[in-house]
């Protein structure tokens, strides 16, 4: 046993519970430096978590089958990266995209078992890009898979799907001067149903989710309620983005992880030059009511959200969520400098870390590895910052290796994929 933790048990026979706690908050060196193996646990594990499981509850081994269905523009690919260092660090296998569809399941078709490289089947987690398709998933995934997604509020969602994919949905290409306003003004006047990449230009949310976007809940209210029960049916959380760190203490306590499993550096952002500052009233407005199929699946799920709060005890959930950000911000500190920042993707020097850039229009940030570092805590701060396409890659490599080594036999493709409509072209990688 490491002398601190003899220490501490010694003095419990002499202090009070208060009193071992503020000694272990002290301990500032043994909170960054737990060992896990290879791995660096940047959460104090002694500290009691803030949100416990209810006293008739007996403690719960942690949940390792998640589908994570990744909506655009929602803070997925943080989330992605959440579950692609959890899988690693317990050796769990990851579905990945067969190369054919690149690094998302051949996004915008519905989504196909087919679509799942062989090498990453059968998968513990999925949480790359596709359009939901409830049975497909269910025939990949085993049994006692956990869902869940997140969304994030239409007019802020809408006006980072039109900068994001401005180059590439014809919608929006169509558009003077790349004019948000002007679209919201007269959305008809460029937007076509069933044109290559529409699905970026209305009601994405339902889209992901396998709705049917051109439905307009104003004209058919039953139809916003079907889709509403279908999700419900499926998925055991739907998170918050505006929310994120009480969606991943709400994610912990589902999956019956530690805190530390939910840390995270922010990833696939854009530049402040990339972004409006502020949505005006009225240009929310607008947004919400082209994408009403969003605006009521949003609405609906972010009041269900706060009443899963409140089951779980606000307070609590708050305080552990505040523990969650301290603890962040430590790792970003000690990952990345004693003033961790967000750089353009030219000034990363680390190009595992470059993040991918969609135009010359929008500016992705990263971050960068301090130079000199090595070993398992540099190791941890490149995972925890790895971009979608980099991670995709190394997951898929390291699995393709070790594949002659499966408990199961992989299943065999009945046929292959067929070519996806390619989501973005490789030809503006690295401008």
């Amino acid at each position: 046993m490491p002398p601190i933790l003899q220490h501490l048990q010694q003095a419990s026979k002499m202090m009070s519970r208060r009193k071992i706690l503020l000694l272990v908050l002290g301990c500032s060196t043994l909170s960054l430096l737990i060992h896990q193996g290879a791995q660096l646990s940047w959460y104090p594990k002694l500290f009691p978590l803030s949100c416990p499981p209810l006293r008739d509850s007996p403690p719960r081994p942690k949940h390792m089958t998640v589908a994570f269905l990744k909506t655009h523009k929602t803070a997925g690919t943080t989330v992605q990266n959440i579950l692609f260092r959890f899988a690693e660090r317990h050796n769990l296998t990851v579905a990945l995209p067969h190369p054919s569809c690149e690094h998302q399941f051949c996004y915008p078709r519905n989504f196909s078992a087919h679509f799942v490289h062989p090498a990453t089947r059968p998968p513990h987690v999925l949480a790359s890009h596709l359009r939901f398709d409830r049975a497909e998933l269910e025939r990949l995934m085993p049994p006692g898979t956990v869902y869940v997604t997140i969304l994030r509020e239409p007019a802020a969602m809408f006006e980072s799907l039109f900068s994001y994919y401005n180059q590439y949905c014809p919608a929006f290409r169509r558009v003077p001067n790349a004019s948000l306003e002007a679209f919201l003004r007269a959305p008809e006047a460029y937007y076509r149903a069933g044109e290559h990449f529409a699905m970026f230009a209305h009601n994405t949310l339902a889209y992901d989710l396998g709705g049917d976007n051109e439905r307009s809940p104003r004209d058919d209210a039953a139809y916003l309620a079907g889709l509403i029960r279908q999700v419900e049916e499926v998925f055991s959380l739907v998170m918050i983005a505006e929310y994120f760190d009480e969606s991943l203490v709400l994610l912990r306590r589902l999956l019956a992880w530690d805190l530390d499993d939910v840390l995270y550096a922010k990833l696939n952002a854009r530049a402040a030059s990339s972004r409006l500052a502020a949505i005006p009233a009225a240009l929310a407005r607008a947004a919400r009511t082209w994408n009403a199929l969003d605006a009521g699946l949003y609405d609906h799920f972010n009041a269900t959200f706060w009443r899963r709060v409140a089951s779980a005890g606000r307070a609590c959930v708050e305080r552990e969520a505040r523990e969650l950000r301290e603890a962040r911000e430590r790792l970003l500190r000690r990952c990345f400098g004693a003033e961790p920042v967000l750089r353009p993707a030219a000034q990363i020097r680390t190009k595992q870390l470059q993040p991918w850039q969609p135009s010359r229009k929008v500016d992705i940030m990263g971050y960068d590895l301090p130079s000199g570092g090595a070993g398992p805590a540099t190791e941890t701060c490149l995972k925890l910052a790895m971009p979608e396409v980099q991670y995709s890659s190394y997951l898929l490599r390291k699995q393709k290796r070790r594949g002659g080594v499966r408990a199961r036999p992989e299943p065999v493709l009945d046929n292959p994929p067929p070519r996806p409509i390619r989501a973005l072209p490789r030809g503006l990688q690295g401008h």
